[in-house]
C-alpha cells in the first residue's frame, strides 16, 4: 500500500498510511476505483481529499474538506511504504 507525507504550513511533517478503510472511503467520495482515480484521472484534489481523511481518521480535529484545510497544507507527497512497517 501508499502513505502519504504531509507537510502542514507550520512545517511539521507526518506519515499516514492508506489503509483499505481509506481506500474504501476515497472510492464511496470518488464513485470510482482507487487505483482507476490515481492513475488514469491523477487529479491532485483527490489526494488532498486521501490526506483529509487520513487525518481525520488518525482522530486529529481538521477543518471540513475544503479551501480552509487546504490552507493549513504546505506539501502531501505520495511515497511507497516501507516494507518493514
Amino acid at each position: 500500500m501508499a502513505k502519504l507525507r504531509v507537510t502542514t504550513s507550520d512545517n511539521t511533517t507526518t506519515d499516514y498510511e492508506i489503509t483499505p478503510l481509506i481506500e474504501y472511503a476515497f472510492e464511496q467520495y470518488a464513485k470510482k476505483g482507487f487505483h482507476k482515480a490515481l492513475l488514469e484521472d491523477q487529479k491532485q484534489s483527490d489526494i488532498y481529499w486521501l490526506c483529509w481523511e487520513a487525518i481525520r481518521r488518525s482522530g486529529a480535529t481538521v477543518q471540513p474538506f475544503g479551501e480552509k484545510f487546504l490552507e493549513t497544507l504546505k506539501t502531501v507527497e505520495v511515497l511507497d511504504s516501507d516494507p518493514l512497517e
